[in-house]
């Protein structure tokens, strides 16, 4: 699914930065592009992706650790912990509830 958005995008991309139609077709495109990004679904999409993946994240992290354990460089553990510390601190770890955008790494928000 992502490379499929991503081509999508580059798609797009490639026609705006080429097109020949004029100013008036890319201020049509600009205006549906920011109608799609608007739209409470898509938002609402996107930050249960976002979620979805931050679940997934933490799971494969505990049983990557797991089996790696001691073999990870100390510089990799040190970031991890800081990182897991700051999601913690400012309360948008897995068991706080809280999904704003306060030290919110994943550029989410609750909106």
């Amino acid at each position: 699914m992502r490379y499929r958005l991503t081509f999508i995008a580059g798609l797009a991309t490639g026609y705006v930065l080429g097109a020949r139609a004029g100013r008036e077709r890319y201020e049509q495109l600009r205006k549906a592009t920011q109608r799609v990004a608007q739209n409470p679904a898509v938002r609402n999409s996107a930050e249960s992706v976002a979620l979805t993946g931050r679940d997934v994240v933490s799971k494969a992290y505990g049983k990557v650790s797991a089996k790696v354990g001691d073999h990870v460089p100390g510089s990799v553990r040190d970031r991890v912990r800081s990182l897991r510390e700051q999601r913690v601190n400012h309360g948008t770890g897995p068991n706080h509830g809280n999904t704003g955008n306060n030290g919110n790494d994943w550029g989410t928000s609750n909106t």
